[in-house]
């Protein structure tokens, strides 16, 4: 499989929040600032990777041959927790700005079904761990570059005159569906 095709069709043709509509929730949350935004998408595409190569060999190591399938979603769910807690710690100590700007959200990537997605979407197409990695990364880039174009037009969007009943959510929601409108366009690419 070619990797050019795989990273344009994972970042556009099949964006993870705007045609498979995961992860949503921080994609709402965290993208009303830019800096916010490339913070929030850092963490999950670290997030996102680790989980993919520790649960790629989670469950062919150890859930295959035991035929413990059925264990799956826990298991993954615990892999990516621990992972998100090394991630907090590491950013409280490091970096205690971001940390406090990323407040609720940066414990839910824990919840966050886009790295559990691609951890269970590798795993049902049955890519090889390198594969699978790399695919990982390109979607999170994918989720990375929806955080930071909503962020902008939310940007853009605070310094114009917008009529009360579609402040906030509202003008969020009209917005994010126009950009997974436009992203439809890139369909036909892949």
């Amino acid at each position: 499989m070619d990797y050019f095709l795989m990273f344009i069709g994972a970042v556009f043709v099949n964006n993870i929040v705007l045609a498979q509509y995961l992860g949503q929730c921080p994609y709402l949350g965290c993208s009303k600032e830019k800096s916010v935004s490339i913070g929030m998408g850092s963490a999950v595409c670290f997030v996102a990777v680790l989980a993919t190569a520790i649960t790629w060999v989670v469950q062919k190591k150890l859930l295959d041959p035991y035929d413990l399938g059925y264990l799956q979603t826990i298991v993954f769910i615990l892999v990516i927790a621990a992972l998100v807690q090394f991630v907090e710690m590491f950013l409280k100590k490091m970096i205690p700005p971001l940390y406090k700007s990323l407040g609720i959200f940066l414990p839910l990537i824990t919840t966050n079904c886009c790295v559990l997605g691609l951890a269970i979407l590798v795993q049902r197409e049955e890519y090889g761990l390198g594969v699978a990695v790399y695919y990982s990364f390109a979607a999170s880039m994918g989720f990375m570059l929806a955080l930071i174009l909503m962020a902008g037009i939310r940007e853009r969007f605070a310094l114009c005159r917008v009529p009360r009943g579609l402040q906030g959510t509202s003008l969020g929601l009209i917005m994010a569906g126009l950009m997974s409108l436009s992203f439809m366009a890139f369909k036909g690419m892949i």
